[in-house]
């Protein structure tokens, strides 16, 4: 009896000990992510489905089919209605009265500690669902990465966890929500890495490898084994042919550049007509139902137009047709607010680029083509890697979905060369557009952008001494003497701040006592001095105290009410920024597992 107690106490020392172990903690949470974002994106696909019904009668992808029968004013009333439906709820409920999606992402994971609502999170999806099902020209994928994402995040919030375990959930979430979307659990893992986390530490890449592989068996157990488009064989006659698909990869670059350069444009048209920001989804949406009546296809996500597509059944003309079409009708929607994302879109522009660049090559070389269906599909892995910005990912979608190694170093060379287009012509991809529109950059490299994440109301110092205006000079003299770092900060009634006293400033009051006598704080005091707010991040606090050579700061709540609620000293200011440095250092190396708490 003793001996099985002592091998049962042995038993569970070790599993304690098992449990204790980070790395393991971090798995075990990236399943229970990658399983919310699995069964999140289901959810969200069947709600576009369920949209689509209700507006077209039709709960299935090939939508396009369904449409060729329905009446004129049906396809043009049911986006603009959907628009109508998605720009008031957009305006009224979405922070910044606008769509979220994987710039937001970035955003969050490279600028603010992984931090998310998933509130956000949740209603964007409900305005994506909603835009989707009623015919907006744009993308799925996008949605549900920053629902995932967001799903990570709130995991990390709800157990406190340190900035290095929140960016791996976060990265968890979008890895399962891009597997899920294609079933395609390599391409989910690297994209996570590849777009929002920026490296492949190995400490943060087994607990997101194990949420891509769990969004995907959550999906299959759903949806079956099936993949997203329904791939033909397709194989290399020639080596020969990589000219040519060096060719494609080039106005891929183009055709993705021009596309999103399209869009600042219409944001602009649409702010000098300065029409309000809740109808505008429903003027999109009625130019794609205008459109749609001469290119049903581009109406909603556009699957089945795709692998149309794939299959060649589209001549060369109406190919040419649906890529001007679609090009005009995404900038359009994602000009005029529309909820949606762009990897659907990019794909379809890539088929179409593909599908007739592909026509063109096989009537010029018959012997040396595979066929104008398998540049269809390098074009497909072209565009979307450009637009992306992310290669390797797109790269691996396009080898989960059809298994041909030859077809796969097609689509790597073609997207290599798009995204170097994309890169030089357009400084990024349209994610990194999107960024830098709100003054922000990922090129700024990981110091700068930690500088920007810290807040200095998160390093700033409590324990300060404060006194009022009318404090006279002696009792000015006596809390200077026991005040930290030898700085007074004179408040008003109402608190807010006046200005500073160090003993540099009562230099002419020590040796003039006659005047001294009748003196206060007020007088003293040196009045509007260099001030940080809560918001501001140490790289303005650091920034500030080598322009005024100040070595600590004071800290207001804001601009308006002035009110003072502590200070930031230059040393700690500087350890925040190397522990973070430090701490990002180990996470990209994977020396160690993330800290947890």
């Amino acid at each position: 009896m003793a001996e099985k107690l002592i091998k049962s106490n042995l038993v569970l020392s070790r599993l304690r000990r098992l449990v204790k172990s980070e790395q393991l903690v971090l798995s075990l949470l990236a399943l229970v992510v990658g399983a919310m974002a699995g069964g999140g994106t289901i959810l969200f696909r069947d709600g576009i489905l369920l949209v689509q019904a209700l507006v077209y009668g039709w709960g299935e992808e090939s939508l396009h089919q369904h449409l060729m029968g329905l009446s004129n004013w049906h396809l043009i009333l049911g986006p603009t209605a959907g628009g109508l439906v998605v720009g008031i709820f957009i305006y009224k409920f979405l922070p910044g009265q606008r769509p979220h999606g994987v710039a937001d992402v970035i955003d969050s994971a490279s600028f603010n500690d992984a931090r998310m609502s998933t509130r956000c999170g949740i209603k964007s999806a409900i305005a994506s669902a909603v835009s989707l099902g009623s015919g907006a020209s744009l993308g799925r994928e996008g949605p549900v990465v920053h629902m995932g994402a967001s799903f990570g995040a709130w995991l990390a919030r709800v157990l406190h966890l340190r900035r290095g375990a929140a960016r791996t959930l976060l990265g968890c979430g979008v890895a399962s929500a891009v597997a899920a979307s294609f079933n395609a659990p390599l391409a989910g893992m690297f994209f996570a890495h590849e777009v929002v986390l920026g490296h492949y530490a190995r400490t943060a890449f087994a607990p997101i490898v194990m949420s891509s592989v769990m969004g995907t068996v959550i999906t299959r157990l759903y949806y079956g084994s099936e993949v997203a488009f329904l791939i033909p064989l397709h194989n290399i006659q020639s080596f020969w042919e990589f000219p040519a698909f060096a060719l494609l990869g080039l106005l891929a670059g183009i055709t993705a550049m021009l596309t999103v350069r399209a869009i600042p444009i219409v944001q602009k048209v649409a702010d000098t007509t300065r029409a309000p920001l809740w109808c505008r989804p429903a003027i999109a949406g009625l130019v794609v139902g205008i459109v749609g009546l001469g290119f049903p296809q581009i109406i909603g996500v556009g699957y089945g137009a795709m692998n149309d597509a794939l299959y060649e059944t589209y001549s060369l003309t109406f190919l040419i047709g649906l890529l001007f079409a679609k090009a005009f009708v995404v900038a359009i929607c994602m000009g005029l607010g529309f909820a949606g994302g762009m990897f659907s879109p990019s794909l379809f522009l890539g088929a179409m680029l593909g599908g007739a660049f592909g026509i063109v090559a096989t009537h010029a070389l018959p012997d040396f083509s595979s066929g104008h269906g398998a540049y269809t599909l390098v074009g497909m892995g072209a565009v979307a890697a450009a637009v992306l910005g992310a290669p390797i990912s797109t790269t691996l979608i396009v080898f989960e979905l059809t298994g041909d190694y030859q077809l796969t170093i097609a689509v790597m060379l073609a997207s290599v060369l798009a995204s170097v287009i994309m890169d030089q012509a357009n400084g990024g991809s349209f994610f990194h557009w999107q960024l830098k529109m709100r003054g922000l950059s990922t090129n700024w490299g990981r110091e700068v952008n930690l500088l920007r994440m810290i807040k200095v109301a998160d390093i700033m110092k409590r324990e300060y001494v404060t006194v009022p205006l009318s404090h006279d000079l002696p009792s000015v003299r006596s809390a200077l003497f026991n005040a930290p770092y030898a700085e007074l900060f004179v408040v008003d009634d109402k608190g807010k701040l006046h200005g500073t006293i160090t003993l540099t400033d009562l230099r002419n009051a020590a040796f003039d006592t006659d005047a001294a006598q009748n003196m206060t704080a007020g007088e003293v005091a040196r009045s509007k001095p260099p001030v940080l707010f809560r918001t501001d991040s140490i790289e303005k606090a650091i920034r500030l105290m080598e322009q005024t050579g100040e070595e600590h700061l004071p800290v207001l709540n804001n601009g308006e009410d002035r009110e003072m609620i502590g200070f930031v000293h230059e040393k700690d200011a500087m350890m925040a920024y190397n522990n973070a440095l430090l701490e990002l250092q180990s996470e990209e190396r994977g020396d160690a597992p993330p800290k947890l708490f």
